[in-house]
């Protein structure tokens, strides 16, 4: 199994859906006859993304808008308040059926469209959502004062601890930055008491408190309490984690009462090639569609056709992969549908690749706006990409597209962390908050502060690419001498080696009539 591209080459000075510039966007695109899942995995973590079966690369220092591949760590996210705010009003209205008041206007719902492929093709993906900036500004800034709040509780719980080790890091590959981590030393003789340490206690009293440790382990519940009527104080008592934050999924699948007011259930079905299961509801979702661009996007009824739904949104150039080793779905194109009392309301578009879920769309009912269904999804696929880990160590980031600093109301994606935004000159990815003060000056940057780094993915070998001329593949040093006779060609090959890698270069075959 092998991919086929053709190489589209550079599309230039046409309309940006982000600045409203008329003749401001710059991309490279191509043609993904097919796509194994891997190839696909290599070029997006190139700032490649797929719109259909169309796959393109922003030209970063020639765009209007520069748009960095943005990745969140699911295993280490913890939702912001705004996050459990969106959670809450879906488990209000599931168990009582009741309707928030205000509906979302502080949420981001309403995707961004602008065209792509003559005018057919949107290439932005499902996150790409109208939001509030200072309300989220605001609960992100609130809830890193509520992450330093417990931090330093948890380090005076800490008494038996001489240092504060760091936490662990996680490798982000070769050659990336890491975080920097500091730990407490003592100081030097003559500056003082450790504060880092607890501060001295009598033998007697430490004696005392272990007896009473381990009287509590040995004895029952009776015993444990008529220990305590002895007149020990209940403040030397160890205390239950009482307060311990809920986690994603506890606020994802909160139990609801019996006679709850809304039954959902999410189905993840595949698009290509079409199940059966996707094969029944087409048309369902199909309508859904249609009304979300209708009412959302002000499209006229004969635009939304089920050839531009189809094309958009359920071609697909991956090729399906079941491995031994993969999630039990496998690996592919996939629609995440939102059943709601038995009928779609929101269908999230999503490809499933080696080491990550890369989210491609959202549409819904419009007439379900106000539960916030943008970021509800995305919080979904986060504790989805979750679920696949356990089974699939690998498989553990989960992809949002494009982060677009220069626009202020596409910036949100920054607060879905840990992230990583991927450096566009080296593409080795860096953590977000080392970037953004760099892109408050400029709109274009290079992330990695090592001017000596260079790409390493880089095409070093041109001979080596792999084209497929008359259903043959050959290297394109043999194919170059037998058949090129247009010298404009080997430009345009040398520039798909460049955007691709050595890589992919090497294991896709490119198309050449």
């Amino acid at each position: 199994m092998a991919s086929v591209v053709e190489y589209k080459g550079l599309k230039a000075g046409y309309y940006c859906g982000y600045c409203e510039s008329r003749e401001g966007k710059a991309s490279c695109g191509m043609w993904a006859h097919s796509l194994t899942v891997q190839d696909y995995q290599d070029l997006i973590d190139r700032g490649w993304r797929r719109s259909g079966k169309y796959v393109y690369k922003p030209v970063m220092n020639r765009t209007c808008c520069p748009q960095y591949t943005i990745r969140c760590h699911p295993l280490q996210f913890q939702p912001s308040k705004s996050h459990k705010k969106v959670l809450k009003k879906m488990l209000k209205f599931l168990a009582k059926g009741e309707i928030s008041k205000g509906n979302c206007e502080d949420e981001p719902m309403d995707s961004t469209m602008e065209d792509a492929v003559a005018g057919d093709f949107a290439l932005i993906n499902k996150l790409d959502i109208k939001c509030d900036l200072k309300t989220l500004s605001s609960d992100l800034k609130g809830s890193i004062e509520s992450e330093e709040k417990m931090k330093e509780k948890s380090l005076k719980k800490e008494e038996s601890k001489e240092l504060i080790h760091p936490q662990a890091i996680e490798k982000l590959g070769s050659g990336e930055p890491s975080h920097s981590v500091k730990v407490h030393s003592g100081p030097k003789p003559g500056k003082g008491a450790d504060l880092s340490k607890p501060p001295c206690r009598k033998a007697k009293e430490m004696r005392k408190e272990r007896k009473r440790l381990k009287l509590m382990q040995q004895n029952s519940a009776g015993a444990f309490e008529g220990f305590q009527a002895q007149g020990q104080p209940a403040s030397l008592l160890p205390k239950a984690k009482s307060n311990q934050p809920k986690s994603l999924e506890d606020l994802i699948f909160e139990s609801l009462p019996e006679n709850a007011s809304h039954k959902l259930e999410v189905r993840v079905v595949r698009s290509t090639p079409p199940s059966p299961q996707f094969k029944a509801t087409f048309q369902e979702s199909y309508q859904v569609y249609k009304r979300y661009q209708m009412i959302i996007h002000k499209d006229p009824p004969d635009k939304p056709t089920v050839s531009q739904f189809t094309r958009f949104l359920c071609s697909s150039p991956l090729e399906a992969e079941h491995p031994a080793n993969g999630p039990e779905c496998g690996y592919g194109s996939f629609h995440q549908q939102y059943w709601l009392d038995g009928k779609i309301i929101a269908v999230g578009v999503i490809d499933i690749l080696p080491y990550c879920v890369s989210s491609v769309y959202l549409y819904y009912d419009p007439d379900y706006s106000f539960l916030s269904l943008g970021v509800y999804s995305a919080l979904r696929e986060i504790a989805f990409t979750r679920q696949l880990h356990e089974k699939t160590p690998q498989l553990s980031y989960y992809y949002m597209g494009f982060y677009i600093h220069s626009c202020p109301k596409m910036r949100y994606k920054g607060q879905y962390r840990p992230s990583d935004l991927l450096c566009p000159e080296t593409y080795v990815w860096v953590p977000i908050e080392q970037c953004l003060p760099s892109l408050d000056i400029s709109k274009y940057c290079r992330f990695n502060q090592d001017p000596q780094a260079v790409d390493e993915g880089r095409s070093k070998d041109p001979d080596r690419v792999r084209v497929l001329y008359r259903r043959c593949a050959l290297p394109y040093g043999v194919y170059k001498k037998n058949h090129q006779e247009d010298p404009r060609e080997e430009v345009a090959v040398l520039e798909y080696a460049d955007l691709v890698g050595q890589k992919c270069s090497e294991r896709m075959l490119l198309f050449r009539n």
